[in-house]
Order: structure tokens, then sequence, then C-alpha cells
């Protein structure tokens, strides 16, 4: 399997997202604490191979303790975001982040506070400057 550079992690499935969410959130975990949180019970052996796969992905490293493994993330969870969301504007916003701030400003569902619009707005001005900087 192919390791992906630190900048370029390897796609997930939803099951590795979840388990991925869970070792982010604890910052380390065993196979039995990722099982703790995951929904459907799953099987002990089940895990621990997921945990294996995203080790060779590249997505976490491991430390023997005794007898156990524990589970750390290997990649930042800001580049894993900004990959993800990279995936998700090309996919569903044809690679337009105007057209996917449109969806989010301008759908139900999406409730934006004042301090939210507020930061959104501090945001386009400061990439507005730094557009013109360069």
């Amino acid at each position: 399997m192919r390791r992906p550079s630190p900048n370029s992690p390897a796609p997930l499935s939803r099951r590795e997202r979840q388990i991925m969410d869970i070792v982010y959130r604890l910052g380390r975990a065993t196979v039995g604490e990722v099982m703790e949180k995951l929904s459907g019970r799953p099987a002990y052996s089940t895990v621990r191979a997921q945990l294996r796969v995203l080790e060779e992905k590249g997505h976490l490293r491991h430390e023997e303790h005794g007898l156990r493994y524990v589970y750390m993330p290997k990649v930042k969870r800001h580049i894993v975001r900004q990959s993800a969301l990279k995936h998700l504007i090309d996919t569903f916003f044809e690679g337009s982040a105007g057209k996917a701030v449109a969806a989010l400003l301008g759908k139900e569902g999406f409730r934006i506070s004042e301090e939210e619009l507020e930061r959104i707005s501090e945001l386009i001005e400061k990439a507005k400057k730094e557009e013109k900087g360069q």
C-alpha cells in the first residue's frame, strides 16, 4: 500500500473517519477505548484491523505499552480537515469555495450566529488584503 505524504493523507472510509475522530478527541487510544466509543458493537479483531489499516495509510502510529498498542494521530487534524474540505468542495461545489459559502449562507438547516458572521467577514477582509499584497 502506498504511504501518503503528510500533506496528502489517504482517503478514509466512513468507519475510518469515525475511528480517527475518536483518536483525535482522546489524543491517544487503545483498541478497547476505540471500541467503547464506536457504534454497532464491532468485534475487537475488526477494530484492531481497522487501526492497522489507518496506520498503513499514514494516519496513525502506535507505541507499545506492555501488551497493549496505544494509537496516536500521525497527521495533524488541521491537515486532514483541509484535505477533507478540499475534497468536499471539489466534489459538490465544482471546486468553488464561493459556491460552498453561498450554500452555507443561503440554505435552511444552517444557523450562523452573529459572531460567526463577523468572524467570516474578518476572514474575507484578511484574504482580500493578502491577495492584494501578492
